[in-house]
């Protein structure tokens, strides 16, 4: 048992760094999680006392702790044996899918991520491409809503650049976990969405086990007063007007709903903009009716790199005005008659939106062009008319003038080619008319009723 034993240096070298690992994942790793797990949340605590709605404990689950109380739900275990029963598999292969599908759906959420650099970096990025404004919001209503309340904004999809904007302007208030489809689902952006608190949807899936995981995420997220943002319309819209609501999310969030435990609040959010960067391929899928888009990485990666080349010259320029409108809370505990109703609730919902769509230069001016050409004056004198025709509604004018705000839309136009001037008329070129339409409709809905 003394006896020394001769070794090779390769070996004794191999039996070090099993014991180096052994050591640091038994006592080294544990206390340094511990050790930073500890200021992690002194850090919350300090943020929370700034925000409006606190971080959750909920939304501060470990993601491996999230999924095994997502796979060992009651309801999912009954789907995990339902699908072995009807696809003759064992149910442990079950098992293994349904916990695939729910490593796919959870979250990571860090605070440090959202607030380090998401923030700074939705702040940074939104007034370079934007001049953002603040369309609508009354800071009573939303400061009076419940802070046991589970708080839901739900807001119509213009651009993927929606949830860069409102993350940066409901900054202040909370954190925002959305609902993001299949097209942020490609490392590294998932890894970097999933730290922001983002959940993943598959929005066209059939699959009822897939079904079954991700509504008792929902429900877990909205019964645990996670703080969420989903849009309505399924996904972005291809003509710039208002899309018919899916009511998968909603009638997930209204089963199972324990109104007594947790009041849910929904918070209409609005959005709109002078220019929306994917408009033109938005156009394209309308057209073609494609289930994909035109985009291609390619695509996508040339146009930063344009963009990049026009800051580095000195000739880029903003993309115009994007604004965003806060409508007043809607609860369902003071609501009970739409609480087990989703067809209700998202008709109320969609209503709510639609009344609170900021009106731009862009959308007014292709708005008034779309009628006939028009001499600059004729243009300044139906501009006039729409703002009388749009008093209650949330028009952002650039300087509050009517001039200036004509002039500014009919630049926006004219430098993409949209429109053109001739012998002192300004018309939509022919083979334009579909982008004038594109901005055109975001507002169609407020002015129609007025000119009928």
């Amino acid at each position: 048992m003394t006896h020394p034993v001769t070794l090779p240096l390769w070996l004794f070298v191999l039996i070090l760094l099993f014991a180096a690992v052994t050591f640091a994942s038994h006592f080294l790793f544990p206390s340094v999680r511990w050790f930073f797990r500890r200021r992690m949340e002194r850090a919350v605590a300090r943020l929370n006392t700034r925000l409006q709605r606190p971080i959750q404990p909920f939304k501060l689950l470990r993601r491996y702790d999230l999924i095994q109380r997502l796979c060992y739900d009651p309801e999912v275990t009954q789907a995990i044996v339902d699908f072995a029963q009807e696809h003759g598999v064992r149910e442990d292969v079950a098992f293994q899918r349904a916990r695939r599908y729910a490593r796919e759906i959870v979250p990571s959420f860090s605070a440090f991520a959202y607030f380090g650099w998401g923030v700074r970096g939705a702040r940074f990025l939104s007034n370079a491409l934007y001049r953002v404004r603040l369309g609508h919001a009354d800071a009573a209503k939303l400061a009076g809503v419940d802070p046991d309340a589970t708080v839901i904004f739900v807001m119509n999809h213009r651009s993927n650049m929606d949830y860069v904007l409102v993350t940066h302007l409901a900054a202040d208030r909370t954190t925002l976990s959305y609902a993001v489809g299949e097209w942020a689902h490609v490392w590294p952006l998932s890894v970097l969405i999933r730290a922001m608190g983002a959940y993943f949807i598959r929005r066209r899936s059939r699959d009822a086990l897939y079904r079954r995981v991700l509504r008792r995420y929902v429900q877990m997220a909205t019964s645990g007063g996670v703080t969420q943002a989903i849009f309505p319309e399924g996904g972005l819209s291809l003509d710039g007007a208002l899309r018919p609501p899916k009511l998968g999310l909603l009638s997930y969030i209204l089963e199972d709903l324990d109104l007594d435990a947790r009041d849910v609040v929904f918070v209409p959010v609005a959005l709109n903009y002078d220019r929306v960067l994917e408009d033109t391929v938005l156009i394209a899928k309308d057209k073609s009716g494609s289930e994909r888009f035109g985009a291609s990485i390619s695509h996508v990666t040339f146009a930063i790199l344009k963009q990049l080349w026009l800051r580095i010259t000195g000739r880029f320029h903003r993309f115009g005005y994007a604004a965003v409108s806060f409508g007043a809370p809607l609860s369902l505990r003071r609501h009970p008659e739409i609480s087990e109703n989703p067809e209700a609730l998202s008709a109320a919902l969609m209503a709510r939106i639609a009344a609170i769509v900021p009106v731009l230069s862009v959308p007014l001016v292709s708005h008034i062009l779309l009628k006939a050409p028009m001499t600059r004056a004729e243009i300044e004198v139906s501009f006039s008319k729409c703002l009388k025709d749009l008093e209650e509604s949330h028009v952002h004018l650039p300087r509050d003038n009517r001039d200036y705000a004509v002039e500014t839309g009919l630049r926006a136009l004219m430098e993409r080619g949209v429109v053109s001037e001739r012998q002192g008329l300004f018309q939509i070129g022919p083979d334009k008319t579909d982008i004038a339409k594109f901005y055109a409709n975001s507002i169609a809905h407020l002015l129609i009723a007025k000119e009928t």
